[in-house]
């Protein structure tokens, strides 16, 4: 399968931001760890990040020109980006939506997601397993 997984802004400051939150480790050792599961190693799994919303729009209309499954962590864009929902909505690829942290169990604000209800599945709080997770979803979702 191929698998887009798109991080929105501020994960490329992971390992440097909210180390209490987030964890000491960067995307790049957040890729590297996924690339090394035996899970992964049957996918041909593209990463991408952007701290621009129309950026991450974007990756996800590209995306139908060959991606079977998408994982999205739109970071903060959870909360409020109708554009990213939308776009999601529109391009009919199963997503799971990840998040390192549990969002229902911090500030109010990150209790809801406008990304939830257009993705097969929400994991949150489970670190980088999260996007473990996330491929098993789609892996499970998507017939060979």
């Amino acid at each position: 399968m191929k698998i887009l997984i798109i991080n929105g802004p501020n994960l490329n400051l992971l390992g440097k931001r909210e180390s209490d939150i987030y964890g000491n480790e960067t995307l790049t050792d957040l890729e590297s760890w996924l690339a090394a599961t035996p899970e992964a190693s049957s996918h041909d799994i593209e990463w991408f990040q952007s701290n621009h919303e129309g950026e991450i729009i974007d990756i996800i209309h590209d995306a139908m020109k060959n991606t079977d499954g998408i994982i999205i962590n739109p970071g903060a864009f959870t909360h409020y980006s109708y554009a990213i929902r939308d776009a999601i909505a529109s391009v009919n690829i199963p997503t799971v939506e990840v998040h390192l942290s549990d969002i229902e169990n911090r500030e109010a604000f990150r209790k809801v997601s406008v990304i939830k209800d257009v993705c097969i599945d929400q994991i949150k709080g489970l670190g980088k397993t999260g996007y473990l997770k996330g491929l098993a979803v789609l892996t499970k979702h998507i017939p060979d």
